[in-house]
């Protein structure tokens, strides 16, 4: 395996001319669920100032309503980005077309917001015909393995899972706690049948793209913290991509491999690193 070498990016203002557009992640790049980096606020909205589009994109299991609300009340401004698209939107289409089917929520009450306004046809687990996993019920106090025995049952009956998060884990202002897209692959790895939503899967790019406009992907630049959904995702798309090496990143390297080296396995070069994103 040859060595991919990583090009350390001391300011993003170096790469920003090359770009019409940036796909930028949220939770990791932005904040950290309790404090918002000005700085890559800042960085951002240069790249505004200079005629640039901004797309959030994020893995939360929301509406883009809901994501902004977040934003404001960690105290983000509100000229970050041009428009917010979550893996909820996509979620929220799955479940449209899924109207009549039997629904049980997998997740925390605070993503109850992902079905609001939809004729979801809600019931308990036994009766259900596909689960919604948004998380984990208490993702401070549980692990995915809690629920081996349910999704044991669930397979048993046939029940498909749509993965509202396909992230495995979040860094929680210095906590990492456990996502729905750990469940998932809980879940895959036990021979269910798993739809996800979200990043690195196309649908939710594809969402992003009608919004940003008629863009060469060569003009796009997508920015995130994970290798495993962020980087992955913009490679499949034929986007470049700057990585922000944050907490993420470490439960993506095993057996003690670098960032580099996880890059080259995974076949993946990203134009540029950065720590955090600075302009």
């Amino acid at each position: 395996m040859t060595a991919t070498i990583l090009t350390d990016i001391e300011h993003f203002e170096h790469l920003a001319a090359s770009y019409e557009c940036v796909l930028c992640d949220i939770w990791g790049v932005i904040h950290d669920g309790v404090t918002v980096d000005m700085q890559a606020v800042e960085a951002l909205q240069n790249f505004k100032k200079n005629g640039g589009r901004v797309i959030l994109l994020t893995n939360a299991p929301r509406p883009a309503q809901s994501v902004a609300r977040q934003l404001a009340d960690l105290g983000a401004p509100d000229d970050i980005g041009d428009a917010i698209v979550t893996s909820g939107d996509v979620t929220r289409k799955l479940l449209q077309e899924r109207i009549a089917k039997k629904i049980w929520h997998l997740g925390p009450e605070r993503d109850n917001g992902v079905y609001a306004g939809l004729s979801v046809n809600l019931c308990e687990r036994q009766e259900s015909e596909v689960i919604l996993c948004t998380g984990l019920f208490e993702d401070a106090a549980e692990t995915p393995e809690d629920y081996r025995e349910i999704f044991e049952n669930c397979i048993t009956r046939g029940q498909e899972m749509i993965c509202a998060n396909p992230d495995l884990m979040v860094d929680r202002g210095g906590t990492l706690v456990p996502c729905a897209g750990a469940l998932a692959e809980l879940y895959n790895s036990l021979g269910g049948q798993v739809i996800y939503a979200g990043k690195p899967w196309r649908p939710i790019y594809d969402m992003a793209m009608a919004i940003a406009g008629n863009i060469a992907r060569d003009r796009v630049l997508a920015i995130g913290d994970s290798i495993r959904t962020d980087m992955r995702g913009a490679h499949k798309c034929g986007f470049d991509a700057l990585f922000i090496e944050g907490a993420i990143s470490a439960t993506e390297r095993k057996d003690g491999k670098t960032i580099a080296a996880v890059f080259a396995e995974a076949g993946i070069k990203p134009v540029g690193v950065q720590q955090s994103l600075i302009w």
